[in-house]
């Protein structure tokens, strides 16, 4: 059943991408044969709604103008340079200078005087930059090939009777597919595959987000937000009506939050926004402190109470219909949940930027996904109003104080991620483990009575409940143990730091001695010692990978390999998960160790600066300094995507070389069968 859970989440996350596209525009090629001896190439770009490309004279500090490139020849002439439609002028703030730019259907014409009397075919290339207002693209320079009928000479016109003016009625428009190279004619079926997907009935998408939603309760950073809403509406009124009215009212909030303030969050400040919260240490440092302060009130060291003033000034508004208190209980819900959800909802909003289409796919995704997380909290904040006619006492005292044992529990979580960020080093992951030891044995034994806090009584007897509750919480802390060791805990990937942050790994003792992992199989230390950053980034153990793509991709030509491409995260919980889960297949691992070359990208280390002659300029002209915003800024213009885990297999040319990239999903059939058609594209 769990399986089947987290597998569906990942679909749900999938289609919910499905708007992202490589290259939002439709280009297509048609001969003019306006004389005998002269004839136009007409270029015509067809751009989804929203998005623009740039005037062969755009300033130079702006962004990429489109540049065409003819091959040179003896069959023919240019006569002039490329022609193009007045276009759309407006002063650019990021850029600092007008920027000239088209949308909608624009098309560029090439005028030539044909030299040769056979028929002959005009190639080159040309490349551009594609923007909209949330992200930009720089596909990779498209190839082009006219076929161009040869000069006719006046004989050959009087012997068929035809005027140029009636040859010209027998030109025929030549589309993408006839005319362009493989490459080109693959990336067209390609789009028209994804046109048939988006196709699917957006019900059923709509179905799939709820569920998706329902799904995301059970994540590291959504799950502690349950003791914090039991305990507000534990303690709102005794009236049943209003309280049910403010319960559903809290839901109606997280809905509303993700669906429209967390869209023009995306919008304006695009999905870096969303990033920034699920992965920068500030707000994570913030969620810890928010944890720590309920779990020191749950404890009963002090009560959290609002200023009488605000207390009296919500109670009227409730008076009045308005209810402040649940709105800002879902504020803290959702702010929190976005270190799990903050990245794949910052990539399903990249959609809404795109075409009418796409924007109804991501919209429906989102309000989906908002209705599927609220459910959970709307029937909780539901449920506590029938704990109130039942018979009060210490119970709901225990209540609470197990839920701060939790709210410490789970408050490190967001203390390793900032951690994780800043390489402070406070939280490696025995460190991690310990304090999970130690906070879950003392809740079992607060559950058998032998641990007492303010306003408990003496526990007397041991109830059915109380007791299992107990013996499953001891056998979770009995189990945990092997982790201070080096287990790999599989089922706790997601909340833990990496494993190579254990100081004491009896698997890593073993290897580094042996040269081959405790299984046997994994040979190590065959990559150069004195590769980029490994001295400061590190993959799971058994496996080895370079950190900088250039130096991957020159020792991939060298070795005569593919390159597997992890873009990944520090803070990556989902991450951690598919390297716990699916890497450590031995298949998978076979696969990855034997047939690739591994590169690891990093997307938020930022704490690694660059030389400067390493630095980058982004699609809004700023300059990128850090490795991992560089990493990120190479996932979003090369394949649309911001948020990790994501895997891309490319020769060393950087040629992708599968159908499609993989997401998050811990299918281990679907990702070995992925790796194989890597492999199987690199052999032909």
């Amino acid at each position: 059943m769990k399986k089947f859970a987290v597998t569906l989440l990942g679909l749900v996350l999938s289609v919910g991408l499905w708007a992202q596209q490589l290259d939002p525009v439709k280009w297509t090629y048609k001969v003019n044969e306006t004389s005998d001896t002269e004839a136009e190439l007409v270029f015509t770009a067809k751009l989804d709604a929203g998005w623009h490309l740039y005037s062969q004279y755009t300033s130079p500090e702006g962004p990429l103008p489109i540049d065409f490139v003819f091959e040179e020849s003896s069959d023919y002439q240019r006569v002039g340079k490329v022609q193009e439609p007045k276009p759309h002028e407006e002063m650019d703030p990021v850029f600092g200078c007008v920027v000239k730019s088209f949308g909608g259907t624009v098309s560029f014409r090439q005028k030539i005087k044909k030299v040769s009397e056979k028929d002959f075919t005009v190639k080159g290339t040309f490349s551009y930059q594609l923007c909209n207002d949330g992200s930009c693209i720089a596909p990779e320079d498209r190839d082009f090939a006219f076929k161009v009928k040869g000069a006719v000479k006046a004989e050959a016109v009087a012997a068929t009777g035809l005027s140029s003016e009636e040859e010209q009625l027998q030109q025929t428009e030549v589309e993408e597919e006839q005319e362009q190279p493989e490459e080109t004619v693959v990336a067209t079926r390609e789009a028209d595959n994804q046109s048939e997907k988006k196709s699917q009935s957006l019900l059923m998408i709509f179905l799939l987000a709820i569920g998706g939603g329902i799904l995301t309760m059970f994540t590291p950073c959504v799950f502690p937000m349950i003791p914090m809403t039991v305990n507000f509406f534990m303690h709102s009124g005794d009236d049943k009506r209003k309280s049910r009215r403010q319960a559903w009212f809290f839901g109606f909030s997280i809905v509303f939050i993700f669906a429209v303030l967390g869209a023009v969050l995306a919008l304006i400040f695009g999905p870096e926004a969303l990033y920034f919260i699920g992965t920068h240490w500030i707000p994570n440092l913030i969620f810890f402190v928010v944890f720590f302060i309920f779990a020191l009130s749950f404890f009963g060291l002090f009560e959290i109470k609002m200023p009488e003033k605000w207390i009296n000034t919500s109670d009227e508004q409730a008076d009045k219909g308005g209810w402040l208190a649940p709105f800002f209980i879902a504020l803290t819900t959702v702010l929190v949940s976005f270190s799990c959800t903050g990245p794949i909802l910052g990539a399903a909003l990249v959609g809404l930027t795109t075409s009418s289409t796409d924007r109804w796919v991501s919209l429906i995704t989102m309000l989906g996904f908002g209705i599927g997380f609220a459910l959970p909290f709307t029937l909780l904040a539901m449920f506590p109003q029938a704990l109130k006619n039942m018979k009060s006492g210490s119970w709901l005292n225990t209540v609470k104080v197990s839920f701060a044992f939790l709210e410490l529990a789970f408050g490190l979580k967001f203390l390793q991620m900032a951690d994780l960020y800043c390489n402070w080093g406070l939280l490696p992951r025995d460190i991690y483990l310990a304090l999970w030891i130690v906070i879950f044995g003392m809740l079992g034994f607060y559950l058998l009575g032998k641990l007492r806090f303010k306003g408990d009584d003496e526990v007397k007897e041991i109830g059915t409940l109380r007791l299992f509750l107990a013996i499953a919480d001891l056998a979770f802390v009995v189990w945990m143990i092997p982790g201070l060791w080096g287990a790999p805990l599989k089922s706790l990937s997601g909340f833990l730091p990496p494993q190579s942050s254990q100081e004491f790994d009896m698997e890593r003792l073993v290897a580094e001695n042996s040269g081959v992992s405790s299984e046997g199989t994994i040979q190590i230390g065959k990559l150069p010692a004195n590769r980029k950053y490994a001295d400061k980034l590190h993959v799971p153990l058994g496996f080895e990978a370079f950190f900088d793509l250039d130096e991957a991709k020159a020792f991939a030509r060298q070795q005569d390999k593919p390159v597997f491409i992890d873009f990944t995260g520090k803070t990556c919980a989902n991450c951690r998960e598919m390297e716990h889960y699916v890497w450590t297949d031995p298949e998978v691992k076979r696969l990855l160790n034997e047939e690739f070359v591994m590169v690891s990208l990093f997307a938020d280390e930022n704490t690694i600066e660059l030389p400067e002659d390493e630095w980058v300029v982004d699609a809004k002209g700023r300059t990128l300094k850090t490795l991992g915003r560089k990493n990120l800024n190479y996932q979003k213009t090369e394949f649309d995507m911001n948020a990790q885990p994501y895997y891309v297999i490319v020769n060393a040319d950087g040629r992708v070389l599968t159908k499609e990239n993989y997401k998050y999903d811990r299918d281990v059939k679907k990702f070995v069968a992925w790796l194989n058609e890597g492999i199987e594209n690199y052999r032909k």
